[in-house]
């Protein structure tokens, strides 16, 4: 097999969103948990695949692993002949001062010979927007649109030259929207430039989707691009004028959904708290508390059974840890900050096994922190990526042993998708198999 592009994501629901993009695009996509250490025979999920994106949990990881781990993934897409080589982080730049973006991108250019990369985290149709090198949610700067609060990666500085240079020893320079209108020869030329005086790294402007697909014109020959999965949209159709991909009818087809709904949150962001309280308008749910859970097994009994309950009822059922600041922060003064989020994980994770071992089929899982646990206990080790719910949140499936259908799953950033998600996902997924709940 050979690959058009091999993607490495630095968190689980990261990767998905990137997945989610590169399907709506026209490319047929599989969505990798980890690094396999064996050989995975990609020709057994429904044909032939364009796209690879190995999931990695690296986002807040030590530097040193974060890098490894990306190298190994590296080293197994090469191995698969990909043409280009994304890697792939949150639209809001979730970053220390001391990485994880910068030394990850300087480790993958240096095993792939040097040279440039541009970073181009903006996803306009999330409202993600980077001008004159500043990160925008919506309209507002980064530093005050609630990431400034985030419980593992507060970030308070939205102009990312600045962010950027903190994290590498090497010059950082930035493509501008006045560059990006000249078009995509003008923005090569520019960038050609910068790479002459010795800037290995390039923020870029992007205001909208043209912006977007300009600066894939100009880099779609780069072993290495970086960013959001907006510039994931943007590249295959430059893939096809190259004659690298062919069209392809139905590129996110998925088999019949069967089984009853659940949802798990662990997300806190505030598009997350949003959907919760969405939710608990129509129907009740669980709350998980970090203090309860440390205590012993009682809490986490109670929340199985009450999703047991409400499962027989006829779901869909939510239990979650989504909290608002003050309460997380006085559970990480309580606990610690990692083992308030150990604690957290572990209870989603093992909710999950549980309930989709007595028939859970269809899953909304919150949060990239999340999702991962989520996935891990589960022993998914590869997703096959389909329709869209909402910007960058996609369902995929997942083969288990011992069930004759697939788990239909979607893994969502904490900060995406509408008021609605947890109740809309469910008909998008009726939607897009055609049928219901078996």
């Amino acid at each position: 097999m050979s690959l058009v592009l091999g993607a490495i994501a630095d968190d689980f629901t990261g990767a998905t969103d990137l997945a989610n993009n590169l399907v709506r695009a026209g490319m047929r996509c599989v969505q990798l948990i980890g690094v396999p250490d064996h050989e995975l025979d990609l020709g057994d999920i429904d044909g032939d695949v364009d796209a690879v994106v190995v999931a990695l949990k690296s986002r807040s990881c030590p530097v040193d692993d974060a890098v490894a781990d990306s190298l190994a993934a590296l080293e197994w897409l090469q191995a698969r002949g990909a043409r280009q080589i994304f890697f792939k982080y949150c639209s809001t730049f979730d970053s220390t001062d001391a990485g994880n973006i910068g030394p990850v991108a300087d480790g993958l250019l240096e095993q792939l010979g040097g040279g440039q990369t541009v970073m181009v985290p903006a996803f306009p149709a999330n409202g993600r927007s980077v001008y004159q090198g500043h990160l925008f949610v919506g309209d507002r700067l980064l530093n005050d649109s609630g990431m400034q609060h985030h419980p593992l990666n507060p970030m308070t500085d939205a102009d990312l030259v600045r962010v950027l240079g903190r994290q590498t020893p090497h010059p950082v320079g930035l493509a501008a929207r006045p560059i990006l209108a000249q078009g995509g020869g003008a923005t090569r030329a520019h960038l050609d430039t910068l790479a002459a005086d010795g800037v290995r790294h390039v923020i870029c402007d992007s205001l909208d989707e043209q912006d977007l697909e300009v600066i894939a014109e100009a880099v779609v020959d780069y072993p290495l691009v970086t960013g959001g999965s907006g510039l994931g949209q943007a590249l295959p159709a430059q893939y096809r004028r190259r004659g690298w991909l062919a069209e392809v009818s139905q590129p996110g087809r998925l088999a019949p959904a069967a089984g009853s709904a659940l949802v798990l949150s662990g997300s806190c962001s505030r598009a997350t708290l949003g959907q919760v309280a969405a939710f608990l308008q129509q129907r009740p749910g669980f709350a998980l508390d970090p203090l309860q859970l440390a205590e012993g097994e009682a809490h986490l009994d109670a929340a199985l059974a009450f999703a047991r309950e409400q499962l027989a009822a006829g779901g869909p059922v939510l239990v979650y840890a989504s909290a608002d600041p003050e309460r997380v922060k006085a559970a990480q003064q309580a606990l610690g900050v990692a083992r308030a989020g150990e604690l957290v994980e572990q209870a989603l994770g093992q909710l999950a096994q549980t309930l989709v071992g007595e028939g859970v089929g269809r899953l909304v899982v919150a949060g990239g922190e999340s999702s991962g646990a989520v996935v891990s206990a589960l022993g998914i080790s590869q997703l096959r990526i389909g329709g869209q719910i909402d910007p960058g949140v996609p369902w995929t499936q997942a083969p288990l042993p011992g069930r004759e259908a697939p788990l239909s799953l979607a893994l969502k950033s904490g900060n995406f998708g509408g008021e609605d998600f947890f109740t809309r996902a469910f008909t998008v997924l009726d939607e897009l198999t055609g049928e219901g709940a078996a």
